[in-house]
């Protein structure tokens, strides 16, 4: 039998993958049904099972990026990487943009789904609360076909929900009037791309910022087009937007249903969308939970909470 050894060069990052008394270990073990041993940095498997051999790879690179990444608690990256590996074929599922070192990596089921969804569908609609991921994940798959060449163009937009003063009353032009609403959308880009890379496609053309308003009359082909914030667009100001998709392009609409701020007695354009085209096979849904929260642990249980009221109200 032939071994299968991958190199970890820091032994602060081997430390962590073994975990206390080695379980951590005990638990890759289980997952791929062959014994791990350590020697000095280095992690090994007894196989020459070549389907085993590249899980093995994928898990180890994985839990090394997510530790660097530090995002969550160290104690829940091994629990988290396997939990999602028993679930899917997860060996297939990740993003990978030019340019930049680490693949993106879905940290639940509901993600690894939803991933799948963006490179397989034109169309996506994703909701679900903060720190869920939607949007984050659908920049970084937005950044990939730009940056690989796959489509020619970036189209950001999101409803402006105005309290008391019009666009036109705040200061500078329109990007810099816009910019506060689109700033958690610049924020994911600037997370998977350098900020220098960004100023560039933005300076080119190639990455648009724009208010919902000015896709009116629009044809996008061969683009990539986010609407964020898509629970807070009106009926029909989201059937405006759904049918300014062109040929070869790809849309993705994102949005929290538990977040409405339109005027009262407004439906929203987002949940209206949703019921009314659920049943076309074309199009890709899916709805993130608490459990996919992955900023700070504290934020899930608020949204659980949250969840949980809203169950016992209905």
């Amino acid at each position: 039998m032939s071994e299968y050894t991958i190199v970890v060069p820091d032994n602060d990052i081997i430390s962590c993958v073994c975990g206390t008394n080695d379980s951590n270990l005990k638990l890759i073990e289980e997952c791929l049904g062959v014994s791990v041993f350590t020697k000095g940095n280095e992690l090994s498997i007894d196989c020459s099972d070549k389907e085993i051999c590249q899980k093995f790879q994928f898990i180890i690179d994985r839990i090394v990026d997510e530790i660097y990444d530090g995002s969550i608690n160290y104690d829940d990256i091994v629990l988290s990487v396997l939990n999602t590996q028993k679930k899917i074929n997860a060996d297939e599922i990740s993003i990978q943009i030019p340019g930049y070192p680490k693949k993106i990596y879905p940290r639940t089921q509901h993600q690894a789904e939803y991933i799948n969804l963006l490179q397989t569908k034109d169309m996506v609609f994703c909701t679900g609360s903060a720190g869920s991921g939607k949007t984050f994940l659908a920049v970084a798959e937005a950044m990939q076909l730009i940056l690989s060449h796959k489509k020619s163009k970036l189209i950001i937009t999101r409803p402006v929900v105005e309290a008391g003063e019009s666009l036109g009353f705040l200061p500078g032009d329109l990007e810099q009037k816009i910019n506060p609403y689109l700033r958690p959308l610049r924020d994911a880009m600037e997370t998977v791309t350098s900020i220098e890379t960004v100023k560039k496609l933005t300076e080119a053309g190639i990455i648009e910022v724009a208010p919902l308003a000015y896709m009116r009359g629009r044809t996008l082909n061969n683009a990539v087009i986010i609407l964020d914030e898509a629970q807070n667009t009106t009926c029909s100001q989201m059937k405006m937007f759904l049918t300014r998709m062109g040929e070869n392009s790809k849309v993705f609409i994102t949005g929290d249903t538990t977040q409405v701020d339109l005027p009262k007695k407004t439906n929203s354009g987002l949940i209206h969308s949703i019921s009314l085209l659920y049943k076309i096979e074309d199009i890709g849904f899916m709805e993130l939970t608490a459990e996919d929260v992955v900023r700070n642990g504290l934020v899930k249980k608020i949204v659980r909470a949250y969840e949980n009221e809203k169950q016992t109200e209905n």
